[in-house]
């Protein structure tokens, strides 16, 4: 027989993605076209969402026209999508009513400051914060903004999706209108203990339910995207830290991983009795392909490799991401000093959205290799910080995390975070893995997998790191680092 491919459509915060696997998780070929992000005001980042749809369908045809393959040569479609970004369109032209409010948009913050009295509720039942990072303020934002917008929504005349729903619903031609748990429990009205939208919080919100797209599983049979063939089927949808971590082959209690972007995302695996955290973590679902539910913690780092690009485009220290670690290996240490780039404030397990970055310990023997070193071991000592909160509230060992991202190309970054750690850090041959695990979950849907244990046996690594710094060290740059998180929160 000819062999079958699983397209993905990995759309992300600024590009959308077609990546082609074969049976051996390896990567065809792949297309990719960048989205634009507007900046209305400060704190503001929208989409324009029919673009977004536009960049999926070039993607596609793209990758199509570049192999010289058609439809019949897809076995599935697997979609991934960047989490939370909010849209709203109209039911009977399918056209957006306001542009994309993306996941990082602080433009609904006023919203999320009064429902602060819910705070409780809220993660009890959803695993989250009330923060504008979520949908549920979005939604409520744009209903405010555009005319008659509740009294519409109310009617049954908008329709509300994260991205994986929009594009769902304009690739099948408006006959799919559904999302994943993954996707539906970042919305911040969806009860991760009973998986259904919570009356009560849709109530307090004010959000009508007719608005809200049916649930599913992450691995399921959405319907077939007829706006490109009539016999495509969509069998895979996650949210792309979930897809990750699937992707990853986390599949069992304790199993970890850690995407090192422009921010840092740590998900565990938790198994199928979810953990409300009490230091700052999120609880979210996990991704499922069959009939159980697991579920995950998460932790985020704002500033993660975007601590590179501020070495090279504001401080001018490198001309390449790359040089970074050939500086940050010229010098046995950072000699004492120490980065927090919270730039932005710090994410979990702290939430400080008011302190800014800082440097410690500089001396006139300081030079640019100590800082370089020092603003690298930042991302590891952040990671750690995140970690350990998991570890405790698990209560469990992370034995080994499996990483992902660009900046795991940086090989002193990932000796430094396994000797931090004390832990086995483990490099995938496929570095792509939000689209693998949405790939993975498509063709356990399909049967193009058999099942998990022949996803296990097909998984590979390229590169394990193992920790060689003595524990007094460990301990020293710990304590350190604590001292200089806690300076840093003092001076606002």
């Amino acid at each position: 027989m000819k062999e079958k491919y699983i397209l993905v459509v990995d759309q992300g915060t600024t590009s959308s993605r077609a990546i082609l696997f074969n049976h051996n998780e390896e990567i065809v070929y792949k297309s990719q076209q960048e989205v634009n992000c507007f900046f209305p005001h400060d704190g503001w980042v929208e989409q324009n969402a029919l673009d977004i749809y536009l960049s999926v369908l070039f993607v596609i045809n793209d990758l199509l026209l570049k192999t010289n393959l058609t439809f019949d040569d897809i076995d599935s479609i697997g979609i991934t999508n960047q989490r939370e970004t909010t849209i709203i369109w109209d039911k009977k032209t399918g056209v957006p009513v306001y542009n994309a409010i993306v996941w990082q948009s602080r433009q609904s913050a006023s919203i999320c400051e009064s429902w602060s009295k819910y705070k409780d509720l809220v993660h009890k039942k959803t695993g989250l914060i009330i923060n504008p990072y979520f949908s549920a303020s979005k939604i409520r934002f744009i209903l405010d903004k555009i005319e008659n917008g509740q009294e519409r929504a109310e009617k049954g005349e908008l329709m509300f999706g994260t991205v994986d729903t929009w594009l769902m619903y304009k690739l099948s031609q408006g006959n799919i209108f559904k999302t994943d748990y993954t996707n539906a429990s970042r919305t911040m009205f969806f009860n991760i203990n009973t998986l259904t939208y919570d009356d009560e919080l849709l109530k307090l919100f004010n959000i009508p339910k007719c608005l809200l797209p049916e649930v599913c599983p992450s691995s399921y049979f959405y319907g077939n995207a007829s706006a490109l063939n009539e016999n495509l089927r969509i069998r895979a949808v996650a949210g792309d830290q979930q897809a990750a971590l699937f992707g990853q082959n986390c599949f069992n209690e304790g199993d970890s991983k850690n995407t090192y972007g422009t921010g840092c995302f740590m998900l565990m695996n938790i198994g199928e009795k979810p953990i409300f955290s009490e230091n700052g973590l999120i609880t979210t679902v996990a991704c499922s392909y069959d009939d159980k539910c697991n579920y995950a913690l998460e932790g985020s780092v704002f500033i993660g490799g975007a601590c590179v690009q501020w070495l090279r485009d504001q401080m001018r220290m490198i001309k390449t991401a790359a040089e970074s670690e050939n500086y940050a290996k010229r010098v046995p240490n950072s000699d004492g000093v120490y980065v927090v780039p919270a730039f932005v404030g710090l994410g979990a397990p702290y939430w400080d959205d008011d302190c800014r970055g800082a440097i410690f310990g500089l001396t006139r023997g300081t030079t640019k290799e100590h800082f370089i070193n020092a603003t690298l071991n930042s991302i590891a000592l952040q990671t750690k910080d995140v970690i350990k909160v998991m570890e405790q509230e698990s209560h469990r060992k992370i034995e080994v995390l499996k990483v992902d991202g660009g900046a795991t190309a940086n090989d002193y970054l990932m000796q430094y975070q396994s000797n931090i750690l004390d832990t086995k850090v483990m490099l995938p041959n496929c570095l792509e893995t939000t689209a693998l695990g949405a790939c993975y979950l498509a063709g356990l849907n399909s049967g193009y997998f058999a099942d998990i244990e022949e996803i296990k046996r097909i998984h590979k690594y390229k590169k394990e790191y193992l920790p060689d710094m003595k524990k007094s060290e460990r301990q020293e740059i710990d304590k350190k680092w604590k001292s200089a998180i806690q300076a840093t929160r003092m001076f606002k």
